[in-house]
Parts: C-alpha cells; sequence; structure tokens
C-alpha cells in the first residue's frame, strides 16, 4: 500500500510537468502557421508577379504544414480540441466522461500510439540510412528530418494521454 502511495505522488508530480511540455511545444508549433502564411503569400507574389518560383520555398509549406499537425496532436488532444464524437460524451456526466477517458486512453490511443511508433521505426530509420531528400534538385533535402515527427507525434500523443488518463483516474477517484 506504501509503494501505490508512492506512485501516485510521483505520478501526482510529473503530470504537470508533462502537461506543461506537451502545451509548450503546441504554442511553439502554432508560430509555424503564421510563418507559412507569410512565406505562401511570398511565393504567391513571386510568382504572379514577378514570375520566379522557388521549389524550395513551396515545399517549406509541406513542411511546416506536417510539423504544425504532427506536433500540435497532443497539444490538440490535451485541450479538447480535437474531433469527438458526442454521441455518448456529450450528455454524460463527469465520472462517466472520465470513464470514457480512461479507458480510451488505455485501450484506444496507447495501443495506437505503440504500434505507430513501432511500424514508423524501420521506415524512419531507412529515411535517415539514406539521407532521404526532395526528388528535386533546388528542393529542402531533408525529408529525414519530416518523417521523424512521426515517433515524435506518437510520444507527445502519449504524454498527453497520460496527463487525460491521470485527469480521469482522479475524477474518478473523486480527487478531482
Amino acid at each position: 500500500m506504501i509503494l501505490m502511495g508512492g506512485v501516485i505522488d510521483f505520478v501526482g508530480r510529473l503530470t504537470p510537468l508533462i502537461e506543461k511540455f506537451v502545451r509548450k511545444t503546441g504554442h511553439t508549433v502554432m508560430w509555424l502557421l503564421i510563418i507559412m502564411a507569410l512565406i505562401q503569400f511570398g511565393i504567391v507574389v513571386l510568382r504572379y508577379v514577378f514570375g520566379i518560383n522557388k521549389i524550395y520555398m513551396q515545399e517549406s509549406i509541406t513542411y511546416m504544414h506536417g510539423t504544425v499537425f504532427l506536433l500540435a496532436g497532443g497539444y490538440a488532444l490535451l485541450t479538447n480540441d480535437h474531433v469527438r464524437v458526442d454521441i455518448f460524451y456529450g450528455e454524460a456526466s463527469e465520472k462517466r466522461k472520465a470513464l470514457i477517458d480512461f479507458l480510451g486512453t488505455y485501450f484506444l490511443l496507447f495501443p495506437v500510439c505503440l504500434l505507430l511508433l513501432w511500424t514508423a521505426s524501420p521506415y524512419v530509420g531507412n529515411s535517415w540510412a539514406v539521407n532521404e531528400g526532395s526528388p528535386q534538385s533546388s528542393g529542402i533535402q531533408g525529408i529525414y528530418l519530416l518523417k521523424s515527427l512521426i515517433p515524435m507525434f506518437a510520444l507527445l500523443m502519449i504524454m498527453a494521454g497520460f496527463t487525460i488518463a491521470t485527469r480521469a483516474a482522479n475524477v474518478l477517484r473523486g480527487r478531482e
């Protein structure tokens, strides 16, 4: 029983740190949206006003778009800004919502994220092994960096899920 109390105390101290990290990551990558819009505006002006086309600028939009979606996924989950089917959840009591969050995290989110980590590892590793880059000679030669965001996405989702499951466990125990 003492061991369980120590684990609960450790989780209680760890959860806010994890939540802070996931939130900070989400807030940081949101700045890419502004940069992405400015670069896209620059691409349009260069192409249609001056007749200049820069492939690396176009590819940078794809890189930033992928970065935002992959690294802000945990933040969206944590802040409940993700897509949810509210058939059972919307009108449920707080305890029922906590149960759905807890079970959904452990039986759906964690297995999918672990599967993603397992299957993405060779994919990302192979990309790094050959320093995979753009097929265009003037493109960004860092596709392996973009692919590296896939396991980072899974880890951020696991971290956000851990925070959600801890909150749900506290509600189910009557501590929140």
